[in-house]
């Protein structure tokens, strides 16, 4: 009877650490997940529960559209590989447009659920604070971007780096009893289905002109949470507060998170809104929705007032309001290796945020294959990572080296730029000629089939 390998042990009990104790045990090695959430008076700055796989700001994974979407070719490559998140996603979806997106408490219950009967998973509930130990000679720290700083400081240390930071918000939550649906309605963008078939997905909140501007004035006006201990710290493109977007320009939020296209009031079909304000559900019961790029860090008195100046959201009852907190990342190229282990302390894999992914899907798409790669390693085999023609190889190419030589590394969504290019087509698979507008489109879609194509192929060679 062959010995089963010693434990591989995760630190970290986001999505990233979640989904790379699933893949281990999964491959019938024993793992222990370590979780500091649950231990007495230890908390982090954005999470409100011990559940495994908490969502602390937005309840979407983006896009669900394989073909033509970055985001939604990763989600059909970790399902492709038996992604417990994209799994425990699926099955608590609600409604999003063309987005998946999920109840958020049912979702970690999922996860945690699903963790806790595996007979291969340990979970433990304690700080590492520090390197640990000598003894576990195959580790994952998935820690996140909320990483305790103990085990930072001892990374830093270690690597001889300083720790890389930017800020990250949290968008409000209203109740959806307190909408004023006489003003609202409900409609997808385009009329967009989504995974479960609604197109009318979202709540949307009109604005005119006069009360575009007069949002702006208070939004700029409105006082801000300030820390000064992270005062150097830069925002991330993709969360930007609402606030700073407006600072960039009065009409940039008309082209970003309030844009007004796609969408037609039905009580007034003929006259075009000059903003719209969306809000999308964030529980299954459809009891909460949450307001759609609107992470913010105006101070909490201040977000009431300010965001009851949006046409039916003038009675609004905010289940949550927004934040701010800071996240961490390593500076992953200069210290990471292609099996993702640290350089200095090859023992030491690295999942999710912390490794400069930046999102959800990509997060978890991280801890999938660093479990992958980790259990290899115990059962005594090579594995490569994926091949970069797939947008979870994209990613690891990204972040051990991808950038340009002399660039400061930053965080990353996975995009189709970063998968190596392909000539956009003329004709379509029937010889037809593709009007050069569309061309674009046809390119991703031959992109995704031939991600899809190399990620089975690496999957069966594994």
């Amino acid at each position: 009877m062959t010995e089963r390998p010693s434990p591989i042990h995760v630190i970290g009990g986001g999505l990233a650490g979640s989904e790379a104790a699933w893949q281990i045990a999964q491959a019938g090695v024993p793992v222990i997940l370590h979780e500091m959430r649950g231990v007495p008076g230890v908390k982090t700055d954005a999470h409100h529960t011990d559940g495994l796989a908490e969502l602390v700001c937005s309840n979407s994974f983006r896009s669900d559209d394989w073909e033509y979407n970055a985001v939604g070719l990763l989600h059909a490559e970790m399902r492709a590989l038996d992604s417990v998140i994209m799994a425990c996603g699926d099955l608590n979806q609600v409604p999003a447009g063309g987005a998946l997106a999920v109840d958020r408490e049912g979702f970690s219950q999922a996860v945690t659920a699903k963790l806790q009967a595996h007979p291969l998973v340990t979970i433990v509930r304690e700080e590492i604070a520090g390197l640990p130990p000598e003894d576990w000679d195959n580790v994952i720290v998935a820690t996140g971007p909320l990483t305790s700083p103990a085990l930072a400081d001892a990374i830093l240390k270690t690597t001889g780096e300083e720790s890389l930071s930017f800020f990250d918000a949290i968008a409000p939550i209203v109740h959806a009893d307190s909408i004023d649906f006489d003003i609202a309605w409900r409609q997808s963008r385009y009329d967009k289905e989504g995974p479960g078939g609604d197109a009318a997905a979202y709540v949307n909140c009109p604005m005119n002109r006069e009360q575009y501007e007069a949002f702006i004035d208070a939004l700029l006006a409105g006082p801000k949470a300030e820390f000064k201990d992270w005062e150097n710290v830069p925002y991330f493109d993709g969360c930007l507060p609402i606030e700073v977007m407006a600072e960039r320009g009065r009409e940039t939020l008309r082209h970003g998170p309030m844009k007004p296209v796609g969408l037609t009031n039905p009580r007034d079909p003929q006259v075009k809104a000059h903003a719209i304000v969306q809000l999308r559900q964030d529980n299954a019961l459809g009891t909460l929705f949450n307001m759609v790029g609107f992470q913010t860090k105006l101070k909490h008195g201040a977000q009431a007032e300010v965001f009851r100046m949006i046409p039916g959201l003038q009675d609004a009852q905010f289940a949550r309001l927004g934040g701010l907190h800071r996240n961490t990342f390593l500076n992953s190229p200069k210290l990471l290796d292609r099996q993702l282990r640290l350089k200095a302390l090859p023992r030491l894999r690295f999942a999710g945020q912390v490794t400069g992914v930046e999102g959800y899907v990509e997060s978890a798409a991280m801890g999938l294959l660093t479990g992958r790669l980790a259990a290899a390693q115990a059962l005594g085999r090579d594995l490569a990572p994926p091949p970069p023609e797939t947008a979870m190889g994209a990613l690891v190419e990204h972040i051990t080296g991808g950038h340009l030589e002399g660039s400061k590394f930053q965080p990353m969504n996975i995009n189709y730029g970063l998968l190596p290019p392909l000539e956009a087509p003329k004709v379509d698979a029937e010889g037809k000629r593709i009007n050069p507008k569309d061309r674009g489109r046809a390119k991703k879609r031959l992109m995704s089939e031939r991600a899809i194509a190399a990620l089975k192929t690496w999957r069966d060679a594994g």
